[in-house]
C-alpha cells in the first residue's frame, strides 16, 4: 500500500469516542479477591470456585473460612489456589463462608500472611481487598491491650479491632471497627457466635452483593457471582450489608438503612473477568490512571517532598547509578536515566539485565545499583541483582510483586501499586515504573541539592496531575484505531524521537512488534540521515514523538527529511503544537505537562496504536506467539 491508503486521514483527535465500556465498579488501590456466600449449598466448592473466577486479581496465595457446627475451620496457602484446593479435603461441611485471593501487599506470601486472618481466639475471621494506611499505629495499641499478632500484613489488625468492639452484634462491632481505620477496604467478616451471617463493608476498593433464593453472595468483582445470579448490588463507599440466606439489609455510614436498584449483569463471564473489555491489555491500558494515583499515593508529602520511606538516606550519596532490567523495564530504566542524570546529576548507565555479568561490571559499594523487574522473578535480572550484590553494590529494586525474589533479595525495594497484569505485553507496569523513576530521581536531587524549588515544585506538582492527563489520553481513541487498522496492512513501521522521546519510541517499536508481529524499529532522529532513511520507502509509516520543546526544531527537520522520501508520518506532541502537526499527516496531541514528564503520557497512544493494529490482523493480543509473561529462564 502506498501514501493513498494512509493519507485518508489527516488529523488523528484523541479527544473523545473510544473509552472504557459503562462498567459499574471504580478500583483504587492494589487488588485482592474476595468472595462470600451463605444459603443452602456446601459453602466451599462456592468460594473455590469464585475464587477461580477472581484469581486474576490475585494469585500468591489463597484462602477459606467455613462456619460449622464445632466453630470457624480455616485453611489458607500461600501459593495458587490449586494450592489451597489440595489442601481442602477433611474440611467439616458449613453452609456459609468466606475466601480469599491474594495480591501482596503488606508480607510475603506465606501461609501466615495469607487470608483470612482471626483474631486471637479464633472467633472472627476476615477477608480484605486494599490498604490499611495506620495499621502500625493500631498494631501497637491493640498490643497494649493483650492482643497477639501471627502474621506481617496490615489486615490482621481488623479481627483484632472488631473483636476488641464486639458485644454480641457483629454489625455494631465492625462498624466501630471501620471508623478508627484509615485506607481502603472492602471487607468480608464471619463469628463463630454468629453462624449464617456475613457482615460486609466498603471503602474505595469494590464490593458487590449477589442475590439468590435461599442464598446469598458478596463479592469483590461481578464473575464470581455469575454461576449463581445474575441480580446484583453494587456498594458505594461508607456502605455495610448484612447478610442471611432470607436475605440482605444496606445500611450507610450512619446506621441508617439504604435502598438500592438491582443492577443486572448481561455481560458473559470472560467479559465480566475482564470488566467488559474485549482483552485484558486493553483493561490494563485503561488501568493506568489508577495504577499512577496508586504509585505515588502517599510518596509525595504535603510540602512537596519526595518520601521513599524504605530507601536507606545514605544512598542519596553514590556516585554513581546503575539501572539494570530487560525488555519494558529496560525501557522504563533508559528514562530513568535521563530524568535522573537531569534532576540529581549523577551519572546513570543502563545495561540490559542479561548482558550486565558477563562483562565484569564497574559497580561498587559507591554505586547505586537499581534492578527493575514487574514480576520480581525474571531470571536475567535476578542474575544482575545477585552479581551487583556481589561486587559491594548495594541494590534498589522496582517491582510490582511483593514477596518476588527480587524484592526479598534487594537491599531496599520500591514498589509498583500497578496489581496484577495479566496481558503478556506491559502497559501498567510500565508506566509506574516510570513513576518510581521520576520519584527516585527526586529524592535524590532534593538530598544532593541539585534541584532548584521552583523546578522541583513544577515537576512535583506535574507528577501529581499525570494521572489525571493520562485520563484525558485515554478520553479517546476511535480516530487512533482506524489509523492502526491502516498500518496493520505494513510490514515495517519506524519510530523516532530525540532525548526522552527516543527512549518512549523504543518502548513504543516493541509493543507494535510483540503483539502484532509487525517489524518495527526505534532510531534517534538525528540518526536517519548515518543509513536510516535508505529504509524509507514511499508510503513506509513512520511515528515521530516530538514532545521535547527543547529539541523540537531539529525533530521537524527530521520528519522533513521523512516526508522527503515518501514516509507518512503520525505526530505525536502537545496540543497546540503547530509547528508538529503541520509536518504530520496524522497527529495525536497530548495534554501539556512539562516535558521531562511527557513520556508517561506519550506511551499510551502507542499502547493503543499496538492494540488496535494487532486486533485488526488477528493476533492474540493476550497472550502473543512465543513470549510468556514472566521470564524465569536465561
Amino acid at each position: 500500500m502506498g501514501t493513498g491508503g494512509l493519507a485518508k486521514f489527516p488529523v488523528v483527535f484523541v479527544t473523545g469516542g473510544y473509552g472504557p465500556p459503562d462498567f459499574p465498579i471504580e478500583e483504587r488501590w492494589p487488588v485482592c479477591g474476595i468472595v462470600g456466600y451463605t444459603g443452602y449449598r456446601d459453602a466451599v466448592p462456592v468460594l473455590i470456585e469464585g475464587l477461580r473466577r477472581l484469581e486474576y486479581r490475585g494469585y500468591d496465595s489463597a484462602g477459606v473460612a467455613v462456619s460449622c457446627e464445632d466453630g470457624l475451620r480455616i485453611v489458607k496457602r500461600a501459593g495458587k489456589l490449586g494450592v489451597l484446593v489440595e489442601s481442602l479435603d477433611g474440611v467439616a461441611r458449613g453452609h456459609c463462608g468466606i475466601g480469599h485471593t491474594r495480591w501482596a501487599t503488606h508480607g510475603r506470601p506465606s501461609d501466615e500472611n495469607a487470608h483470612p486472618h482471626t483474631d486471637c481466639a479464633g472467633s472472627l475471621a476476615v477477608v480484605h481487598n486494599g490498604i490499611i494506611e495506620n495499621y502500625e499505629e493500631l498494631r501497637e495499641w491493640l498490643r497494649g491491650l493483650g492482643h497477639v499478632f501471627r502474621s506481617e500484613t496490615d489486615t490482621e489488625v481488623l479481627p483484632h479491632l472488631i473483636e476488641h468492639f464486639y458485644a454480641g452484634d457483629l454489625l455494631a462491632a465492625v462498624r466501630e471497627a471501620v471508623r478508627l481505620v484509615r485506607g481502603s477496604y472492602a471487607l468480608a467478616v464471619l463469628c463463630r457466635e454468629n453462624p449464617g451471617f456475613l457482615v460486609a463493608v466498603r471503602r474505595d476498593s469494590p464490593l458487590v452483593v449477589g442475590l439468590g433464593r435461599g442464598e446469598n453472595f458478596v463479592a469483590s468483582d461481578i464473575p464470581a457471582l455469575l454461576p449463581y445470579t445474575r441480580r446484583t448490588y453494587v456498594l458505594n463507599d461508607g456502605e455495610m450489608v448484612a447478610v442471611t440466606p432470607e436475605g440482605v439489609r444496606i445500611f450507610d455510614a450512619q446506621a441508617r438503612p439504604v435502598h438500592k436498584d438491582v443492577f443486572e449483569v448481561t455481560w458473559d463471564a470472560a467479559q465480566a473477568e475482564k470488566g467488559g473489555y474485549p482483552h485484558f491489555m486493553l483493561k490494563e491500558i485503561y488501568e493506568q490512571p489508577k495504577a499512577l494515583r496508586d504509585t505515588l499515593r502517599g510518596r509525595i508529602g504535603a510540602d512537596g517532598a519526595v518520601a521513599l520511606r524504605d530507601v536507606p538516606e545514605e544512598w542519596a550519596g553514590a556516585k554513581k547509578v546503575h539501572i539494570t532490567a530487560c525488555g519494558t523495564a529496560y525501557h522504563a530504566g533508559l528514562v530513568g536515566k535521563y530524568v535522573i542524570e537531569r534532576l540529581a546529576r549523577l551519572p546513570v548507565a543502563v545495561e540490559i539485565a542479561s548482558e550486565f555479568r558477563y562483562r565484569q561490571p564497574l559497580v561498587d559499594r559507591d554505586t547505586l545499583v537499581v534492578v527493575v523487574s514487574q514480576s520480581g522473578e525474571t531470571a536475567d535480572t535476578l542474575a544482575a541483582l545477585r552479581e551487583a550484590r556481589r561486587c559491594g553494590a548495594p541494590v534498589l529494586a522496582v517491582t510490582n510483586v511483593v514477596g518476588s525474589s527480587v524484592a526479598r533479595e534487594a537491599d531496599a525495594t520500591c514498589y509498583t501499586w500497578a496489581g496484577p497484569e495479566i496481558a503478556v505485553a506491559s502497559t501498567k507496569a510500565y508506566t509506574t515504573q516510570l513513576a518510581v523513576m521520576y520519584l527516585l530521581a527526586l529524592w535524590l536531587a532534593r538530598r544532593r541539592g541539585t534541584l532548584s524549588a521552583e523546578l522541583e515544585r513544577e515537576v512535583v506538582a506535574g507528577l501529581a496531575r499525570l494521572p489525571a492527563a493520562a485520563e484525558r489520553v485515554l478520553t479517546g481513541g476511535d480516530r487512533l484505531r482506524e489509523v492502526a487498522g491502516e498500518i496493520a496492512r505494513h510490514e515495517h513501521v519506524f519510530f523516532i524521537g530525540r532525548g526522552l522521546d527516543y527512549a518512549v519510541a523504543q518502548e513504543g517499536a516493541l509493543k507494535l512488534k510483540e503483539i502484532s508481529y509487525i517489524h518495527a524499529e526505534a532510531y534517534a532522529a538525528g540518526e536517519l540521515k548515518h543509513g536510516t532513511l535508505a529504509l524509507i520507502t514511499d508510503g513506509v509509516p513512520v511515528v515521530a514523538l516530538a514532545t521535547q520543546e527543547t529539541v523540537l526544531e531539529k525533530m521537524v527537520s527530521n520528519v522533513k527529511e521523512v516526508k522527503a522520501r515518501g514516509g507518512w508520518i503520525l505526530g505525536v506532541a502537545m496540543e497546540g503544537c503547530r509547528a508538529a502537526q503541520t509536518v504530520a499527516d496524522g497527529f495525536v496531541p497530548l495534554p501539556r505537562v512539562h516535558e521531562l514528564l511527557a513520556p508517561i503520557l506519550t506511551v499510551i497512544p502507542l499502547q493503543l496504536l499496538a492494540y488496535h493494529a494487532a486486533v485488526a490482523r488477528g493476533c492474540d493480543v493476550d497472550q502473543p506467539r512465543n513470549l510468556a509473561k514472566s521470564v524465569t529462564v536465561e
